[in-house]
């Protein structure tokens, strides 16, 4: 079984008690010092008669920006259903280390990680910034939104929107945008929920070299002055050298081939 580089260590011990985090989820409290946002412990996923990665076993320090990749049917989207608590993993377990320091399963802090889904999922007979607010509907309940937003959450998502190229394009309905239009307004729906996670199935397909940098640039902003933890699908080995700190790397021919190591940049890319 590979084994992990520097910084994704093998996971310690789970700490025994129990208690409740602030959200109110049980939960089990971690070690105040472990700076590990997200542990994977033998990982498993098996589609019909194929492992698609299996024994996978790596730790995630919070506040770094780990590049996914492999060839196509690899399995890098169904291992992000799996981290977000979306696709059943067929063994081992993903806990995740929130903000107070307690330990969650996926499906307990999955209001906490935003996902950029690489088919948008966005409402196409509704406006580009009502589809971005749709980010912030995990902090109310479900009628203290019925008729509108705040000005806070109205003006964030403007803001965001306006980073992103899109501030001619608030009021448009998304079905009239572009495809590349449409891939940043599900970028900005994701920043606005200020998740600790990002999960980020191919953010910039369909975006170009200049629009690239600046959603990446933006993503990593997320993780050095946020100390938010970004995992992203890429195929451009240039972006991930400029853009990550870690590369898992998934093998198509061996299930238990995954690797990951960390990313040299100079200081300045830091």
């Amino acid at each position: 079984m590979p084994s992990s580089s520097p910084g994704l260590e093998s996971p310690p011990p789970a700490a025994a008690g129990r208690q409740k985090c602030c959200a109110g989820h049980p939960a089990q409290p971690a070690e105040e010092d472990n700076p590990h946002h997200l542990t994977v412990t033998d990982l498993g996923l098996k589609r019909g008669d194929r492992w698609l990665f299996r024994h996978m076993t790596w730790q995630v320090p919070r506040g770094k920006l780990i590049a996914v990749v492999g060839p196509s049917g690899v399995g890098k989207s169904s291992l992000l259903g799996c981290l977000a608590g979306m696709i059943p993993q067929t063994e081992g377990k993903v806990v995740y280390c929130c903000c107070h320091h307690c330990l969650h399963p996926p499906h307990a802090f999955q209001n906490r990680i935003g996902i950029i889904f690489q088919n948008y999922m966005l409402v196409p007979n509704n406006s580009v910034l009502n589809n971005v607010l749709c980010g912030r509907l995990g902090r109310y309940a479900w009628w203290q939104t019925l008729f509108g937003f705040r000005r806070r959450d109205r003006h964030d998502a403007i803001r965001i929107l306006q980073d992103l190229g899109l501030g001619r394009y608030l009021h448009r309905w998304v079905s009239e945008t572009s495809g590349g239009e449409q891939q940043r307004t599900a970028i900005a729906r994701a920043l606005l929920q200020e998740p600790e996670i990002f999960l980020a199935d191919e953010p910039v397909s369909n975006l170009d070299t200049y629009l690239t940098g600046r959603v990446l640039g933006i993503l990593r902003q997320q993780a050095l002055h946020h100390r938010r933890t970004i995992l992203c699908v890429l195929h451009n080995p240039d972006l991930v050298h400029r853009f990550a700190d870690y590369v898992l790397s998934l093998d198509p021919m061996n299930p238990e081939g995954w690797h990951i190591r960390q990313v040299g940049r100079p200081p300045s890319a830091a």
